[in-house]
């Protein structure tokens, strides 16, 4: 008998070893959109910048956009999602804490935003360009986690409202302006660095706020400034581990506005107390809560019965950065898309150079591109208040542009989820959190129906805004035989008043399309204006996102979109 063959034998295992452990090799396939910078890779932000604030820093800006492109702050917003936030009544030994725990990540993100001052520079270093470079900021830093720029907005738009009253602002607004994070639940008094928060709605009135019913008692002294005690309820509070709060409360005089401490001055616990924590289908990393007030002391902030216009200039801050938000989401989601259908290939050919793609992908990347215009000229009228034009077209342009630009989100999300296909609906891929968060900006800080009929009420009380509005729209006029006759029917449109609130969506619809294109046309890349004009301006038959005309440049388009990344 002859000896077996070892050594070869061996081989041949090990061979077949290696053939039973590799089945294929991972190819075509992108990289991970991650290690790059969110400001040099977004030509449209650059120059939206450079229009609205030629003098911004843009080192800074593109600083900060490395910073928000790096895979480690990409994984907080992950980690943030991944890790709801817990509620606890009380501690181990029975007393009330209502203390809302965050994960680690949460905490890293607050602390990025608000150290980069997204919560108060155009406040602390108010001037030229201040807003737009904040928004600038905001804009990158809400495509890595959008749920906890809530408390971020909260603080920044509390400040208009504080600063109503001077004693109150005393002794909070140099600390709201602080860049620097402090979460500890501790007393605001052991704290050199805040956050605000607001508590408005009311079970039974929602947006109807003059409906509340939580009524304020004066402790001693009546009016501004003076202390009360409040008691009833609110039916959602987000960020309720804010140090203190902008709460509507029903005072003799009527609706009045109240900063409200979690924390008395005397160290005790105010009787604000956390009901349960809102099961949200997005906006997961930021808690929101249900409270019920019981003698919880505050202070009023302005006249009584003026609680309503008291806090409306926070509330437009807020649905200001609505409108950043939910462009930025509109920009992640296009980045996501035009990153892997360039990285992508099928039917022999990659998925960015395929005529129906480009088609889908150029008009998405358009959506984000009208809304960033708009958001970043808005940035620019609230740097120059002191302009009539600029302040009256701020009142109108911002509900248009919070229910527009809002409201085109969840299909955009949608839509760029799909060019990704069976990948993007997996959750170790950012576009189910974008889809998920992507109704939000539209529902919080007044839903599409209360926009609209803001607009209505603005230009009821103030019918300057609109002229301003037109006036600002009719420098593009001219420059596009589609745009003027757009503009000019929809002027002769709202001479008639005929059923005006049944019509306003329509009105406030074609409000914002006529300020984008208008921005287009004036500032922006030439495929872009001209294909925003073909597909939006002029019915072709088609509502889904992927109807642009034939003629567009959508190569020129997607190009200027895309971030290089590997």
């Amino acid at each position: 008998m002859n000896a077996p063959n070892t050594a070869s034998e061996n081989a041949s295992s090990d061979q077949n070893d290696r053939y039973l452990a590799t089945t294929h090799e991972v190819v075509n396939q992108p990289p991970a959109l991650e290690n790059y910078n969110l400001y040099e890779q977004d030509i449209a932000l650059q120059e939206a910048v450079r229009r609205e604030n030629p003098g911004a820093a843009e080192n800074d800006l593109g600083a900060f956009g490395a910073l928000a492109g790096s895979a480690a702050v990409i994984d907080l917003g992950f980690r943030a999602n991944q890790n709801k936030p817990d509620f606890n009544t009380h501690d181990r030994f029975g007393h009330r804490i209502d203390e809302v725990d965050f994960h680690p990540s949460y905490h890293e993100l607050m602390r990025i935003a608000l150290e980069n001052g997204l919560h108060s520079s155009p406040w602390a270093s108010p001037g030229k360009g201040a807003h737009v470079t904040r928004a600038a900021k905001y804009y990158m830093h809400s495509q890595v986690e959008a749920a906890h720029c809530c408390p971020v907005t909260m603080t920044f738009a509390a400040i208009p409202s504080i600063r109503k009253q001077p004693e109150l602002a005393s002794l909070w607004e140099s600390r709201v302006l602080a860049n620097s994070y402090d979460p500890r639940n501790v007393p605001d008094s052991e704290k050199t660095s805040v956050t605000i928060g607001m508590a408005m709605t009311e079970k039974q009135g929602g947006s109807d706020v003059r409906t509340n019913s939580t009524l304020a008692h004066a402790i001693g002294s009546k009016g501004p400034g003076q202390a009360y005690e409040l008691v009833g309820h609110k039916w959602f509070v987000s960020a309720p581990m804010g140090d203190a709060f902008l709460v509507l409360a029903q005072a003799p005089g009527g609706l009045s506005c109240f900063l409200m401490p979690r924390w008395r001055p005397d160290g005790s616990k105010n009787p604000w107390q956390i009901q349960r924590l809102k099961n949200k289908m997005g906006n997961v990393a930021n808690a929101s809560s249900e409270v019920e007030l019981r003698g919880a002391l505050a202070w009023m902030i302005g006249e009584e019965g003026r609680g309503v216009p008291t806090i409306i200039e926070m509330v437009a801050m807020t649905r200001f950065d609505c409108m950043i938000g939910s462009s930025a989401g509109m920009r992640q989601a296009v980045a996501q898309a035009t990153h892997h259908c360039r990285h992508r290939s099928a039917f022999g050919s990659r998925l960015s150079d395929q005529p129906l793609m480009q088609n889908v992908l150029a008009d998405l990347a358009l959506e984000n591109e009208a809304a960033l215009a708009y958001t970043l000229r808005v940035a620019r009228a609230l740097d120059n208040q002191d302009q009539e034009h600029e302040r009256l077209l701020a009142r109108l342009a911002t509900p248009v542009g919070k229910y527009w630009i809002c409201k085109r989100t969840p299909n955009h999300a949608y839509e760029a989820m799909e060019c990704i296909g069976g990948s993007g609906v997996m959750e170790d891929c950012i576009m189910p959190r974008l889809f998920r968060e992507s109704p939000i900006n539209a529902i919080w800080e007044g839903s599409g129906n209360v926009q609209c009929l803001d607009t209505l009420r603005a230009i009821q009380k103030q019918p300057e805004t609109l002229d301003a509005f037109f006036r600002e729209a009719a420098e593009a006029k001219g420059s596009d035989r589609r745009f003027d006759q757009f503009l000019g029917q929809l002027q002769n449109d709202f001479a008639n008043t005929d059923n005006i609130q049944y019509r306003a969506r329509n009105l406030v619809d074609r409000l914002a399309l006529a300020m984008q294109a208008s921005l287009l046309l004036r500032n922006g890349d030439k495929a872009v204006a001209d294909a925003f004009c073909a597909s939006r301006l002029q019915s072709n038959g088609g509502m889904n996102y992927g109807n642009l005309p034939a003629g567009t440049d959508a190569a020129a388009i997607i190009k200027r979109a895309t971030p290089v990344v590997g």
